[in-house]
């Protein structure tokens, strides 16, 4: 349940509501703006405990929340959360473009490909040390040495860098080498790696699943910010469907849905949702107009040799179109 205090309420006021929520057994959340502090409390709520809540000082209303997902709730936190990654923000009105390819195939070329992104316009670098493919006999990543190729980009361009994690037993390290670990599409339910990225103060790209509804999604999320790290931005990437012509279904409605239900940000992957390079341009200048954060397309200097995604990757020229009609379309958007 919510408890919204009253405007200016002072803190003794909300103290002593916090207190007796803990002797009720309540987890405790606050939720402070300038004007007025909402408590969330999770736990088991009777119409008795919220009659009792309802009469302290400074109470203004108890408001029960009716979905299972708490903390990433809208009820929970009116305000839009922005995440921030090294001077960059996500979910603050500047769209991101996180770009970069499927994987680190080696140093010599996934500098290049960095500093050819940041060139036209990316603001994040995205690139897989680690692989999990369907195949066991697919080129599996360059793991450790990925990273240290990762990190040695972020240097030389200045950008953040993103990067799955697959493994529980390596957020720690993962951690030291990039400034945002991604949740793949296959480990979206992987709860005790939920339950890890939730200890780390890190932010966390959260991919939907390929078979996963909108409140399962939601409900990942509320794994990571519940184990105490709120830094988490939504990926939608397609789902699967009947269809044959391309290698997921976009979904651009969970955006605005994500928007509505939680306060989470939300990018979208239309590399992955449609795993064709010349739908990438228009679904990502889709996605924008959907209300998207950001988005995250794959880029190669070679699409046809890449070891990884080569269908669904931009050439750098492509990108910098890419670039250039996505930031026109925000900017219109805008001044609307």
């Amino acid at each position: 349940m919510i408890i919204v205090m009253e405007a200016f309420t002072e803190q003794d006021q909300i103290n002593m509501v916090s207190e007796k929520l803990k002797e009720k057994g309540f987890q405790v959340h606050l939720s402070q703006g300038v004007e007025r502090t909402i408590i969330g409390a999770i736990g088991e709520k009777t119409p008795e405990v919220m009659e009792l809540f309802e009469t302290l000082p400074g109470v203004e209303r108890v408001v029960p929340i009716l979905q299972p997902f708490k903390l990433a709730s809208k009820t929970f936190q009116p305000q839009q959360s922005k995440v921030n990654v090294g001077t960059q923000v996500i979910g603050q009105g500047k769209i991101q473009i996180i770009a970069g390819p499927c994987a680190v195939e080696s140093r010599e070329k996934y500098l290049e490909i960095a500093q050819a992104v940041k060139e036209t316009g990316a603001t994040m670098l995205r690139g897989g040390a680690f692989k999990p493919r369907t195949s066991p006999y697919s080129f599996q990543g360059l793991e450790k040495e990925g990273l240290e190729i990762l990190a040695e980009a972020r240097e030389l361009t200045g950008l953040p860098v993103v990067t799955e994690i697959v493994d529980p037993r390596m957020v720690d390290e993962v951690a030291q080498y990039v400034d945002i670990l991604q949740v793949g599409a296959r480990n979206m339910q992987n709860f005790f790696l939920l339950r890890e990225l939730g200890k780390i103060n890190k932010p966390v790209l959260l991919k939907r699943g390929p078979s996963a509804t909108i409140e399962e999604w939601i409900m990942a999320a509320e794994y990571i910010i519940s184990g105490g790290n709120k830094q988490v931005i939504m990926c939608e990437r397609g789902i699967r469907s009947f269809e044959t012509y391309t290698r997921n279904t976009l979904d651009l409605s969970a955006v605005p849905l994500i928007k509505q239900l939680t306060h989470l940000p939300i990018i979208v992957d239309p590399s992955h949702g449609t795993g064709k390079w010349k739908l990438v341009e228009p679904m990502a200048m889709a996605a924008i107009g959907a209300g998207a954060d950001g988005i995250m397309v794959e880029v190669h200097q070679n699409p046809s040799e890449a070891l990884s995604d080569g269908p669904q990757s931009l050439t750098p020229e492509n990108f910098a179109r890419l670039v250039t009609r996505v930031t026109k379309m925000a900017e219109a958007l805008q001044e609307n």
